[in-house]
Order: C-alpha cells, then structure tokens, then sequence
C-alpha cells in the first residue's frame, strides 16, 4: 500500500486558532510549502485593496464607504487584506473548518465572515472579489449573473482563474487539480465574461524577480538537470519556496503589451 501523502498544517497559529490542513481545495499562509500560491494569491488581493482605497477616495466625498465581498475566501487572509481599504470586508465561505478559522482569527470591526455558498449569498457590495474559484463552478454563467446582480449599476467585480495553458500539460484541456471543473484560455474567459458584463478589463500575472530568473534558469540553463544531479534539490527548495514574496510576481494589462496567452493566471475587471 503506497504511503500517505504529508499532511502539511498551518504553523503559529494565534491561540485559540485552529489551524487548517492543506488539501488542494484552498491555498493556505502559514504553509513553507505552499508559499509559492499563497504569495501568487495574495498579490492580486494586495492589487485589489489599492484599487478600492483609490476608489474609495475618488466618491464625491473624496472618502466614500466601500463594502467589499470576498466570496469563496477560504482561510480568510484575503478578505482581511481587503479590510484595509474598506469600509466593512465580508468573507463568505461554505466550508465550517474554514469559516470557523477565518471568524476566529480575522474578525474585527471592519472584517466579518458568513457561512454560505456563494450561489445563496445576497448581501449587495459595492465590490466583489471571487479569485480562483470560477474554475472550480458548474455553471459560471449563472455566477456571473448572480454577481451582476450584487454590485449593481456602479459597482465592480474582480474574478481570476488560472490560465489553462500554463497551468495544463500541453495540448491537455485540464490540469490535474482534482478540483477543477473547467479551465480556461485568454478569449474563451473574456468570451464568458462579456455575456454579462459591458466592461471587461483582463490582466495576466506573471514572473517577476526571482521567480523571473528561476523560471528562466530552468529554460535555459538546465536547472532541473543541474539540482537533480548535484542532489541539492531539497535543500535548495525548503530555502527558495518560504523565500517568495508577492513581489516576485507581476500583474500586466494588454495595454501594456501583455501576452495573456503566457500568464499565469487571469485577473478580470468587471462593471455592468
């Protein structure tokens, strides 16, 4: 019988705390291990909080109150970054052990968390985070109208997913990812989304700093071969991956020159 994979749990938690498990479903802080997803989510959330500081302070009041829903927020980390720059942050999630976290460990007076699916959550936002969850949805149409609905005539949504062609093998229309229901190119997810948005604005994420020179190490200099003979691989992993930071990736927009067909992930910008 083959052994079981490592169960990695979130390390120094606040007491009280329960800590999650890492399965695949959701990407974890805390987790050496996982950092390299945790970074690569948390600077989209970090891009969006200075988007609605800035929307906030461009209201007619030069200050205007911002309620922000994170659905499908998971451990919660997200939706506290949001905090910052709203005036009340609501995480929704289904799941009890991650809701039960994220209330104990990120509630305060601006920041709550609701326990629900995402298809009955009904509280209107003036904006709505959904970041790498609409591939794990059987119908993306329906969400996506849902959320129409949420924000209302001014409001704006932010919805990413993974760029199937760099997360896939190639030719292969899925990854893996067991969880995933349906994965996306550039202009089959701009396709869904201006069935029910007017305005759509994507940008890819990308390599930056180090993960820029590691990925081109690997292209043109043979790491893989170099780490594997050498025997270093491990060694060199557990310093490099807790090592990232959100810094070491970069969001791009087509205006820019982007080539959304080599990012990473896809992060949409959405208005009525």
């Amino acid at each position: 019988m083959p052994d079981a994979p490592p169960l990695y749990l979130q390390q120094d938690q606040p007491e009280g705390v329960p800590p999650l498990a890492l399965t695949g479903e959701r990407t974890l802080p805390d987790v050496p291990e996982e950092n390299y997803w945790y970074r690569r989510h948390l600077v989209v959330y970090e891009w969006i909080a200075e988007r609605v500081a800035g929307r906030a302070a461009a209201g007619p009041d030069g200050g205007a109150p911002q309620k922000v829903v994170d659905l499908a927020c998971g451990e919660g980390y997200g939706t506290a970054v949001l905090s910052r720059a709203a005036s009340e942050a609501v995480g929704v999630d289904a799941n009890p052990e991650a809701y039960e976290h994220a209330r104990l460990r990120y509630s305060d007076g601006r920041t709550r968390f609701v326990r629900t699916l995402v298809e009955t959550f009904d509280e209107p936002c003036d904006v709505l985070v959904f970041l790498q969850t609409i591939e794990h949805v059987q119908d993306p149409d329906a969400i996506l109208e849902r959320f129409r609905a949420l924000i209302g005539p001014g409001g704006e949504a932010y919805v990413s997913t993974p760029n199937l062609l760099t997360l896939a093998p190639p030719g292969a229309e899925k990854s893996e990812n067991p969880w995933h229901v349906k994965e996306y190119r550039a202009g089959e997810y701009r396709e869904l989304l201006e069935r029910h948005f007017g305005h759509v604005e994507i940008l890819g994420l990308y390599h930056a700093r180090k993960l820029r020179l590691h990925a081109w190490a690997i292209e043109h200099a043979g790491w893989d071969r170099v780490h594997k003979a050498l025997r270093i691989t491990k060694p060199f992993y557990d310093r490099f991956t807790p090592a990232i930071a959100a810094s070491d990736f970069v969001l791009r927009s087509e205006a820019d020159g982007a080539d959304l067909d080599a990012a990473l992930d896809f992060v949409a910008v959405l208005r009525p």
